[in-house]
């Protein structure tokens, strides 16, 4: 059987969902695992005042391509933007670049996808939904098509305890859906949706358990998998550790934690944070093409893409890691110490969202007004509380996911090839992958300069310093308190005692008991 890098060798590959996180990782991975790779096609939506070239440019620019630019000058003739949009009919896609595509596709990646978890339900189908179905039908023209790999989510089916590597019947008829957003407004949409996605907590899980089972229909037509990644996190290994450029998912988590403003959520401190690093998504991604393509399965192969079952991370590990290494590399301008906490009480956590959360930045906006500042801690943390509501299902909850497709996935590549594009989850040290996913948020998410390391530390010092500072005159004032109580408790007992004795001198007694 031929290597994957060999049957990539001549291809054309078409990605949606390009200009996201993960399409960025998984065609950077093409480009520079499979040199002899023809080309790839990239679906780029229309932008006023840039021509698709430019925005080309624009991403091929960013630093997760420095690997690749040293190795390989001139690698951007081989992206070739196509101008389109998922929402719009035939993707948007103008005749001359349909007609190209179709005569050289080989290989689909289709990852394009709102993961925005209250997005408006509308919106949400028209993306996920409607877009996979235009996708399916540009695949039934492509002359040459060997594989199409549709990316979903392992949460698809989180109404479940137990996940297996296989669809599932749809909560309704993805036709019937489609058709209810095509005459009901946007209002009659949003009222009902409270009650169509239960028992999905969300729209975007909804949303991508039916693509599944559009999928399942389309499976006949061309060969087809699925690839279900959990928490997409920052990269393990490659191009180099820690790379990250969103704030989806832990990200989000992370800067807010680092930065002192979140400090406390509901989550279970055991449970399993299954968080996937992007790379080994990626290759996990093109090692399915491969195989798919190459061995042809009689039945659609579900892979999913998650580390639970075989490397377990807990929240709380996350939750010990985060405050030790955002103590040791300290973000820029800390409102506050690091300080994270899972709790699985709801009463406490909401107590500690308004007094150690939204008070404090109450105060902090009075503060800024009184110097003439602007004033927006409050509307940070109603932005910051508004996703931690969207997370706190996930971190609340645990499932089983079934990965024997993976594991059998893994054993069928080369030694090479397991070099080249590995996804084996055990190999993943969880506090080396930790440390540098929070050096990776400051330094790639957050765009901060490692020059500034040293202020930062100095200010962490600082405000560790006010903290002993505080504490001290709470114990001080807390002490003084309790010797002030006792002092009056003292003096109270005291003039008790001397009432009782000379109650006790004032009462005649028999002359044989006298004083």
């Amino acid at each position: 059987m031929e290597g994957i890098s060999d049957f990539f060798a001549g291809r054309s590959v078409f990605i949606t969902g390009a200009t996201g996180f993960m399409g960025k990782v998984l065609m950077e991975k093409l480009l520079r695992s499979c040199p002899s790779i023809n080309c790839i096609y990239i679906l780029v939506r229309p932008k006023k005042g840039k021509d698709p070239a430019s925005r080309v440019y624009d991403l091929l620019e960013c630093r997760l391509f420095d690997t690749l630019r040293k190795s390989q000058p001139g690698f951007e003739k081989k992206v070739l933007p196509v101008v389109g949009d998922i929402l719009e009919p035939s993707l948007g896609i103008s005749q001359d670049d349909l007609t190209d595509m179709c005569e050289k596709v080989s290989v689909v990646f289709h990852s394009a996808a709102t993961v925005k978890f209250d997005e408006e339900l509308k919106l949400s189908v028209q993306m996920n939904v409607d877009g996979t179905r235009k996708m399916l039908e540009l695949g039934k023209m492509m002359k040459k098509l060997e594989v199409f790999i549709h990316v979903s989510t392992a949460y698809c089916n989180c109404d479940r305890e137990e996940i297996t590597e296989s669809v599932y019947p749809p909560p309704v008829h993805p036709a019937k859906v489609l058709d209810a957003c095509e005459w009901m407004s946007d209002d009659m949409i949003n009222q009902l949706a409270p009650q169509m996605i239960i028992p999905r907590p969300n729209t975007y899980t909804y949303t991508k358990a039916l693509a599944e089972y559009l999928i399942v229909e389309n499976s006949s037509d061309f060969p087809i998998a699925i690839v279900r990644p959990s928490i997409v996190g920052a990269s393990w290994m490659e191009p180099f550790p820690g790379w990250v450029d969103n704030f989806n998912g832990p990200t989000g988590l992370l800067a807010a934690i680092g930065k002192g403003i979140l400090r406390m959520m509901s989550g279970d401190f055991n449970g399993t944070a299954d968080v996937i690093p992007v790379d080994i998504a990626t290759n996990l991604m093109i090692a399915a093409a491969w195989y798919t393509a190459v061995e042809r399965p009689k039945t659609l192969k579900v892979y999913n893409c998650t580390t639970g079952e075989l490397n377990k991370l807990t929240w709380g590990q996350l939750e010990r890691a985060s405050y030790e290494y955002m103590m040791k590399n300290p973000l820029d301008d800390v409102i506050r110490l690091p300080n994270p906490r899972f709790t699985n009480n709801r009463l406490w956590r909401t107590l500690n969202m308004w007094m150690d959360h939204y008070f404090p930045a109450w105060l902090g906006d009075i503060y800024c007004r009184a110097l003439g500042k602007k004033a927006r801690l409050v509307r940070l943390q109603q932005r910051l509380w508004k996703s931690v509501e969207c997370l706190e299902y996930f971190t609340s909850h645990e499932w089983k996911f079934h990965c024997e497709n993976v594991v059998a996935l893994n054993d069928k590549l080369s030694l090479e090839d397991k070099e080249t594009y590995n996804f084996d989850v055990q190999k993943i040290h969880w506090p080396t992958y930790l440390e540098n996913y929070c050096f990776g948020v400051k330094r790639y998410a957050l765009n901060e300069d490692l020059s500034n390391m040293p202020k930062a530390r100095r200010q962490v010092e600082r405000l560790q310093k006010r903290n002993k500072m505080v504490s001290l005159l709470l114990w001080a004032a807390l002490i003084r308190f309790l010797a002030r109580r006792v002092a009056i408790i003292g003096n109270v007992y005291y003039f008790i005692i001397s009432v009782i004795l000379r109650l006790l001198k004032s009462i005649p007694l028999p002359a044989a008991i006298s004083w």
